[in-house]
């Protein structure tokens, strides 16, 4: 049971990876997004989820930096992008990433999509990376269960971590299972389905009884599926309001009545099926 926001999950290879995060897909780099950081950090916030893709590493750097909390308090998460699968190029966009950051290190690099052919060659270069110690996890991001059983082939290292969309409407029970079996950390990305379910009349219900609001059941629901979640915001009001749900605990009850609203709908492409 999570009972506080600095609460971790054990990863496969020891490494402790806090629960609950702050996602920072779309938020502008510069002030929107150190502002966002920082803010979150304050509000006892210790995992942010970046990615090359998103164009603002820098300013999650910065935000660390401006957040006054030791670095080692800390865990940091980032991405290698599509265009930059492979050996050679994962490396160099690993290095890309960390001198944006301004760090020496991050916690968690994860393939960001599982783009034909390439994946392989790019789990080489992140084991390669896991091996000399710059970086403490590795794992990927939209792989389905085809994907990881592929991967896990030729893996020398077990994926840590397979963050995928992940919400009441799409709950991915196989692929929660598989994760499951093999110890590898599912995480949430879009754990509010981008605000479509904040008006879905079982939730709202719900979260009438609990007093809390929609997005506050949705985010415990996935830590009581043992699922780590990152909802994004640029918001401090919000930012504060999406980790106010340490403090309850639905029962088993409101937990099924969530997971029968599962319909596989996603909002984003679906990873066997992507073009870019």
């Amino acid at each position: 049971m999570t009972t506080k926001i600095t609460d971790t999950t054990v990863l496969n290879n020891g490494v402790e990876m806090p629960w609950f995060g702050l996602g920072v897909w779309q938020a502008a780099d510069g002030e929107e997004v150190v502002r966002a950081v920082t803010g979150a950090i304050q509000a006892g916030y210790r995992s942010i989820d970046t990615a090359a893709v998103y164009k603002n590493e820098a300013g999650v750097g910065q935000g660390i930096r401006e957040s006054g909390v030791p670095r080692e308090e800390l865990f940091i998460t980032t991405k290698v992008w599509n265009a930059d699968q492979g050996y050679e190029t994962t490396l160099a966009a690993f290095e890309a990433s960390l001198k944006l950051l301004g760090l020496e290190y991050v916690d968690l690099y994860l393939i960001h999509w599982p783009v034909k052919g390439k994946y392989k060659e790019t789990w080489k270069a992140l084991e390669e990376l896991y091996r000399n110690g710059r970086v403490r996890a590795i794992g990927v991001s939209n792989f389905h269960v085809s994907h990881l059983e592929d991967l896990l082939t030729d893996a020398e290292v077990v994926p840590a971590v397979n963050q995928v969309e992940y919400h009441p409407r799409l709950a991915q029970p196989e692929l929660k299972q598989f994760c499951e079996e093999h110890n590898i950390q599912l995480e949430a990305w879009s754990p509010l389905m981008q605000g479509k379910l904040l008006d879905e009349p079982t939730l709202t219900a719900i979260a009438g009884k609990y007093n809390k609001s929609t997005a506050q059941v949705i985010l415990r629901w996935d830590l009581q599926n043992e699922v780590v979640t990152i909802p994004k915001s640029v918001q401090q009001e919000r930012i504060e309001a999406n980790a106010q749900i340490f403090d309850f605990e639905l029962s088993d009850e409101d937990m099924a009545a969530i997971d029968a609203l599962n319909k596989n709908e996603r909002t984003g492409p679906d990873p066997d099926n992507f073009d870019f």
